[in-house]
């Protein structure tokens, strides 16, 4: 006998019936979703200054780092100074893109900006396998001025491009990042969930700590890295 909790155990019908009725819920939770980003499409913008951050080849405008597209995508990697392994979280994240050309036929572009400078930057992206092209803006006060201060957390912000002409048209942080992973949407799915703590889950499931199961930035290393065979 199985000594995992399990879901009740019902006939087909019975399952396809409450099935339908999620499905009805998940249908509508998509159709909510379709309107906020007709809401967001519809923000208003905020014109950025003449930002200059740190490439892979030196120092670049922001209005440069499209790379001649019209839109871009920031994600602001957390850094603390001096450390081997930055945060796993960012580091988990930024590490499920792996293509990105997709982006190409919508003339935009997705990059990593991080407080660290640019050759420790550059560095740990190679030690993590990333493969995304970063920026620094250790000497710059764009990282403060898009919601990512020296020592702050992680965040994405987006801007459109005008010709020489930045504006900035959209921001999250903390949880609001999780519509774009692909790992949370995949573990929701599972019976179990992501078994943390703070879930609402049936009584007997498996849970643990927030962040207990998360892989740290040395296994992700282990994982893609320049060592891994």
């Amino acid at each position: 006998m199985s000594m995992n909790p399990l879901p009740p155990v019902v006939d087909a019908g019975t399952w396809q019936r409450q099935l339908e009725a999620l499905r009805a819920r998940e249908k509508a939770a998509t159709r909510e979703l379709d309107a906020i980003a007709a809401e967001r499409r519809r923000l208003p913008m905020v014109r950025m200054p003449d930002y200059t951050l740190d490439g892979e080849h030196g120092p670049v405008r922001l209005a440069d780092i499209f790379e001649g597209r019209t839109q871009l995508i920031v994600y602001n990697h957390m850094w603390f100074p001096g450390k081997e392994w930055q945060c796993p979280g960012c580091t988990g994240f930024t590490s499920q893109f792996t293509r990105l050309e997709f982006l190409d036929d919508y003339d935009a572009r997705f990059v990593i900006v991080t407080q660290g400078p640019i050759d420790e930057a550059l560095a740990y992206k190679r030690r993590v396998g990333n493969t995304m092209a970063w920026y620094s803006t250790a000497d710059s006060p764009f990282g403060t001025d898009v919601g990512a201060p020296p020592g702050g957390g992680f965040a994405v912000n987006v801007f459109l491009r005008d010709g020489d002409t930045v504006y900035r048209t959209w921001h999250t942080n903390g949880r609001g990042t999780e519509q774009l992973s692909h790992t949370f949407a995949l573990i929701d799915l599972l019976p179990y969930g992501r078994q943390e703590e703070w879930q609402d889950s049936p009584d007997g499931w498996p849970q643990s700590p927030t962040y207990s199961r998360w892989a740290t930035a040395k296994d992700i290393a282990t994982l893609y890295g320049p060592d891994t065979t």
